[in-house]
């Protein structure tokens, strides 16, 4: 069984702004919601593609569309659209999300003033 994230609401708010729905020219999508929730579970994940489980369907299919769809524009067109109106009701941070550089903790302070050490003698 698979843990699917999208509510049918915020289904139907997204829903029109994809590609491959029936009515479209060309071949609709098999299944844009099953889809959608693989892109969501591989970004809430960050596991690597070869790592999606098998009820999303097969990895590689799921990646060309995704890139697909990155390519067109599919996925900044969803995005710029749905922060219009983003209200910022639960924004979650910690500290598995900021992160400092490896060497931005643990090195001693460097103290005093080489060049001016030179010059005095010392």
């Amino acid at each position: 069984m698979l843990r699917l994230l999208l509510r049918d609401d915020q289904w139907l708010r997204i829903e029109p702004m994809l590609h491959g729905r029936v009515g479209d020219r060309g071949r609709s999508g098999a299944d844009n919601r099953l889809f959608v929730e693989a892109v969501l579970w591989m970004a809430r994940t960050g596991a690597p593609w070869r790592d999606l489980p098998l009820g999303f369907g097969p990895w590689n299919t799921v990646f060309r569309r995704f890139s697909r769809w990155a390519d067109k524009g599919v996925w900044q067109a969803l995005f710029t659209k749905l922060c219009e109106d983003a209200d910022f009701e639960e924004v979650f941070l910690d500290s598995t999300i900021v992160r400092a550089h490896q060497h931005a903790a643990g090195a001693p302070k460097k103290t005093g003033n080489k060049v001016l050490a030179v010059l005095v003698g010392g």
